[in-house]
Order: structure tokens, then C-alpha cells, then sequence
């Protein structure tokens, strides 16, 4: 992966660039100091990812995203600031990621695994239409920071009291939308296997009775295993034989 770091202080771009290049298949191929300059390093450089600032002097990093968004071949976007109010405009921006500074090496290489997934600006360059009407990532808040989680990192949605539970690649967040709101806008994408949890579809893999004779759904990548109510068991099995599960 050809990484380029925008970011108009000298000693956070090395900071970026050390943290870098200690993840294996990871190349800083340039750096830029403002986002000007960092569109004009991607003309020339075609990385696959852009590690950029927000606040920088003349375009900042928002205005630079949306040029690089216009590029024959978009880098995946990934912004690094000290601030979280600009989450909102990050993800209309289709940032892959948002990272808080100062920027831990394990948080970084966890974005940089998000990155090698098409963002909806490298696949509609490469005449591949993304699913119209749903978002690419969730927004939520933990603790002190915001975070936004990709959708195609998601495992489940479960509800709990007055929150729903989002259990995703990275671990589990709150969020104050209902399964119903959810299930209307990613539609086909999730799957109702309980009134109170919704799976993503891709990341069904098999159905398991349990020692207490509930069935629960077996997913590929994530060890927990959501209940399947006796009302929704036949049309989650009739779904895994159709995906030849």
C-alpha cells in the first residue's frame, strides 16, 4: 500500500511516517504540507491512500478530499487531526477513517486494514455503482472521541433498552437509532434473525442449535453467535441455502 502524509507541521508528519512504515506492506511514497500540495503530490504519485490533516494553511484537508475524490484513480481517504468536530464533513467526504491525534500504532494499522476495502470514489472510478440510499459508515461517539465505523465492518445490530449495540470488526459502540431505522435504510443488506437483532447478510455463515435448543447464527469472522427466534429460524434458513450455505 503507497501512502502519502499531508499534514502542515514537519514533526507530526514524522511522527505519521515512523508509524507508518513499522506496518508490514505499508510505503510512504511522499509527503505534503498543505492540501494543495497534496493533491498535486496524488496527480503524480497515485497512492493508494492519502493520511491527511484537516486543519492546514490555504485548502485544508476537507477541500483536498473532495479534489482527490475527482482524480481518475481516488486514494482512499484517511484524516488525522487533533479535533472531532469535523466528523460529520469527514463522512460526507467518504473518509475511510477518522483518527484522533496523538495517533496510536495499533489504531492506525486497524485503519489501514479498512483502507484496502474500495471506497464508493474508487468504485464508481472504476465503473463499479455502490448501493444507493445507505451510508458507508456509522458515527459514534466513544467516550472522549468520534469514531466512524465503517458499514462493511459491521457483524450485527442488537437492541438494548433505549440504545442499539453495533458489534463491528473493531469491537462493540452505541447508537441512538432504532432496528427499524436501520433495516429500512440498508435494507437487503441485514438480515432480521430476532426482534431485536438484525445481522449483516454478508457475514452469515451457518446456522448452530444450541445445548438449550435455540438456534443461533454462526458468522464469519466474529465469534458471537446471535439467537434466531423461532418466528425468523425459517426464512434464515431458506436465506443460507439460497447463498449455498
Amino acid at each position: 500500500m503507497r501512502v502519502v502524509i499531508a499534514d502542515d507541521e514537519a514533526p507530526a508528519r514524522a511522527r505519521l511516517r515512523r508509524l507508518a512504515e513499522g506496518i508490514a506492506g505499508v510505503e510512504v511514497a511522499a509527503e505534503a504540507a498543505d492540501g494543495a500540495e497534496a493533491v498535486a503530490v496524488c496527480r503524480s504519485q497515485r497512492p493508494d491512500l492519502v493520511l491527511l490533516d484537516i486543519r492546514m494553511p490555504g485548502m485544508d484537508g476537507l477541500a483536498a478530499a473532495r479534489e482527490l475524490a475527482n482524480l481518475e484513480r481516488p486514494p482512499a481517504i484517511i484524516f488525522v487531526t487533533a479535533y472531532d468536530e469535523h466528523a460529520l464533513e469527514a463522512f460526507e467526504a467518504e473518509a475511510v477513517d477518522y483518527l484522533l491525534k496523538p495517533v496510536r500504532r495499533e489504531r492506525l494499522e486497524k485503519a489501514l486494514q479498512r483502507a484496502r476495502r474500495p471506497t464508493p470514489a474508487q468504485l464508481e472510478a472504476l465503473g463499479l455503482a455502490s448501493e444507493p440510499g445507505g451510508r458507508s459508515h456509522l458515527r459514534v461517539r466513544l467516550r472522549d472521541r468520534v469514531e466512524l465505523i465503517p458499514v462493511a465492518d459491521v457483524f450485527y445490530f442488537r437492541a438494548e433498552q433505549k440504545y442499539v449495540v453495533v458489534r463491528h470488526d473493531g469491537g462493540e459502540a452505541l447508537l441512538e437509532e432504532s432496528l427499524k431505522q436501520l433495516e429500512e435504510e440498508f435494507g437487503a443488506a441485514l438480515v432480521r434473525v430476532h426482534r431485536n437483532a438484525l445481522v449483516a447478510r454478508g457475514a452469515l455463515a451457518g446456522l448452530e442449535q444450541a445445548p438449550d435448543g435455540t438456534w443461533r447464527v454462526i458468522l464469519r469472522g466474529c465469534e458471537d453467535r446471535p439467537e434466531v427466534s423461532r418466528r425468523h429460524l425459517p426464512a434464515v434458513r431458506r436465506l443460507l441455502q439460497e447463498m449455498g450455505g
